[in-house]
């Protein structure tokens, strides 16, 4: 139970540092994040670490 959990753990990360990073470079407009340079470096990060958990857990024997 726990491989499909951290895998869609991971999915979700890597999604939501996506739209970070897309806020944070002012592709999606309409919140306080838009055009942050903060959110644009932050967000690529949650995106490694998201595709990561999810890869790890994927290869995970148990």
């Amino acid at each position: 139970m726990a491989k499909p959990f951290l895998i869609g753990l991971g999915a979700l990360l890597g999604l939501m540092g996506a739209v970070w990073t897309l806020q944070g470079v002012g592709v999606l407009g309409g919140s306080v994040m838009s055009g942050e340079l903060t959110w644009a470096i932050i967000g690529p990060i949650v995106v490694i670490a998201g595709v990561a958990l999810a890869v790890w857990a994927a290869r995970r024997k148990t």
